[in-house]
């Protein structure tokens, strides 16, 4: 698969995601993807696990925005923060391709934090 029907099918993916589309979502995966959470040791095997346990989060996400899309053959890489009843999380999804279809994903999730005071003279605010 070519790096620009990768980004296209990444495109789709999020689209679903942000829109609530649950089926269109994980259209992308594999049958038997493979998707680690390390910050809390969670490893979810196979598409059918995963679209259910996202399927009945308790606190559906109210907001998504993707920062960016990176990558090449068959590593890409999403920067995107969701919403999650009036927090974000910031998120870094690493995606591994074979054949078209996302075999393994690894997800990182941050909370937000305050910038210290003593380093405003060397940084500029970004948006969202």
């Amino acid at each position: 698969m070519e790096d620009e029907q990768i980004l296209a099918a990444l495109n789709a993916h999020w689209q679903a995601s942000a829109a609530g589309n649950i089926n269109a979502e994980h259209d992308i995966y594999d049958d038997d993807v493979i998707c680690d959470y390390p910050q809390s040791g969670e490893r979810i095997l196979g598409r059918n696990n995963l679209q259910a346990l996202r399927g009945h989060h308790p606190g559906k996400p109210s907001g998504f925005r993707v920062r960016r899309i990176l990558g090449k053959d068959s590593i890409w890489i999403t920067e995107y923060t969701i919403n999650y009843q009036g927090t974000l999380a910031f998120t870094v999804s690493i995606m591994e391709f074979c054949e078209g279809k996302v075999i393994h994903e690894t997800q990182y999730f941050a909370d937000p934090f305050e910038a210290p005071a003593w380093r405003s003279q060397w940084v500029e605010q970004m948006d969202g």
